[in-house]
């Protein structure tokens, strides 16, 4: 079996560059979370599309008001004002708006979207209203908590103009310890471990911002009012414009979420949908990686396990394979888990169970992950927030109904 010898050993350096890459991000998010960002300080409006009341909806907003940054605008902005999020979000304004740093704090309401997602309509609505001394774009999702210098650090990279935008991640913390949601919760903290110091960082539109002249240059207020996705338009543009996304460790926010099994399996395929449509091959990456993965492991310890019984003469080649797979995704599960320890100590006794069960089982999870992804792979319709969508292309999306 001389071809297994070449694949073998592809194999084994496959796996140390995944490995050196992983300890890369890990060193990167440590030395980046900590530092202070104090001089550079362009007004900044941040805008917060709002639907429905999310798991602590109120200390996910109070932290908007709460940030440690003089010249920005904080507006919130729902479709109607029969969504039980607009009057809490006004109760929340008379209530923090005089402590808060913010110079302006808006409840907008800005109608039903016809042509585009509804979040990325109130955005394009927020957007529109916006004054000429205005320099930066932020946004946040309202299921999200962030730091107090969430702002000054979202807002820094944006100084040099190879980054276009500028973008944290989010981080589930499980509100319940049931099987649903701590799966949710690894799963997505093995997306978030592939973001670091790289040009394939994608934007996620729950912490993000892009200055406005970068907005109008790369054409987002032509492509938003046609597309579903407001963060992987926004990366397909700016990569397509010749500039990168600068990841932020220090943006990387707890979101609080407790789910069941097919609410999960609806957001996991309704997201890797929208990521086949909207950036087919981040998609493609994804479901290639997975395979190999999941190959690796299993397929290397059968063919190890075949290996033993035949006496092959390269026996501790083939029982490398495997082991190296192993330890790999094994050092990978206990890297990710250390690191957001780090950047979210406030949570940490809250995710120790999600910790625990992510380095035990890491391989039952890759085995998660490949089915929602191939469960993606076929239909082009989806449900998000109560409204049916047709994904025609990266520009262009058909609202169906709304229930």
């Amino acid at each position: 079996m001389d071809w297994y010898y070449y694949i073998a050993w592809t194999a084994i350096l496959s796996q140390s560059v995944f490995l050196v890459q992983m300890f890369r991000n890990y060193r990167y998010a440590l030395t980046k979370y900590k530092k202070e960002r104090l001089w550079y300080r362009p007004r900044t409006v941040l805008i917060i599309p709002c639907k429905g009341l999310d798991s602590d909806f109120q200390k996910n907003i109070t932290s908007f008001f709460k940030q440690d940054y003089e010249n920005y605008l904080l507006w919130f902005v729902v479709a109607d004002e029969q969504d039980p999020a607009y009057a809490e979000l006004c109760k929340l304004k008379d209530l923090l708006s005089q402590d808060s740093n913010a110079l302006d704090v808006q409840v907008l309401v800005a109608g039903q979207g016809q042509s585009c997602s509804q979040k990325i309509h109130n955005l394009l609505y927020c957007y529109q209203r916006i004054d000429d001394d205005v320099e930066i774009l932020a946004f946040a999702d309202s299921d999200a908590c962030v730091r107090n210098d969430w702002m000054s650090h979202i807002v820094y990279p944006l100084r040099k103009t190879k980054y276009g935008a500028s973008s944290g991640y989010r981080w589930f913390v499980p509100q319940k310890n049931n099987l649903a949601t701590l799966a949710l919760s690894v799963l997505n903290a093995k997306i978030a471990q592939l973001l670091g110091n790289s040009r394939f960082n994608q934007a996620w539109g729950g912490s993000m911002a892009i200055r406005v002249d970068i907005f109008h240059q790369i054409g987002l207020d032509k492509i938003w009012p046609k597309a579903l996705s407001d963060d992987l338009s926004l990366s397909y543009a700016v990569k397509k414009a010749g500039m990168r996304v600068a990841f932020i460790p220090a943006c990387l926010v707890a979101s609080y979420e407790s789910t069941t099994w097919p609410k999960l399996f609806e957001f996991g395929r309704r997201q890797f949908l929208i990521t086949r449509v909207s950036a087919p091959g981040t998609w493609w990456f994804g479901l290639l990686a997975s395979l190999y993965s999941i190959l690796g492991l299993w397929a290397g310890t059968a063919l190890a396990i075949y290996a033993v019984n035949t006496g092959e003469k390269n026996l501790a080649l083939f029982v490398t394979v495997p082991i190296i797979f192993f330890s790999s995704q094994l050092l990978r599960a206990f890297s990710r888990q250390r690191m957001i320890r780090k950047l979210l100590k406030k949570d940490m006794h809250q995710m120790k169970v999600a910790s625990i069960v992510d380095i035990l089982f890491f391989w039952v999870w890759s085995l998660l992950l490949l089915l929602l992804i191939v469960s993606s792979a076929f239909g082009r319709v989806i449900c998000w927030r109560g409204i049916r969508y047709k994904l025609i292309s990266p520009t262009e999306t058909i609202v169906i109904n709304r229930s």
